[in-house]
């Protein structure tokens, strides 16, 4: 199994709902079905690949801080994992 699967994460990320769209639904003639990554502290699934990457690094890496080049969803997942994880960002 990958190393990013066998990661641990629900102590900060949430594990959201899936949720049925009727109106949607009924409109397209298809059963439509949306992942509620919204609901995140982040209000995005960015949050899991960034809170996933920092715990892969090592004791030294994690001392050394890290850079995210990103104004966007990514910074706010990457900001928030390294905050938990005290990791300067």
């Amino acid at each position: 199994m990958p190393k990013i699967m066998q990661c641990r994460l629900e102590d900060l990320v949430l594990e959201t709902p899936v949720q049925e769209m009727p109106a949607l639904s009924e409109r397209l003639g298809v059963r439509i079905l949306v992942k509620r990554e919204d609901l995140q502290p982040v209000f995005s699934f960015k949050l899991r690949g960034a809170y996933a990457k920092l715990k892969s690094l090592t004791p030294d890496e994690r001392r050394r801080g890290i850079i995210c080049a990103s104004a966007g969803n990514h910074a706010q997942g990457v900001a928030m994992a390294a905050n938990h994880m005290g990791i300067d960002a």
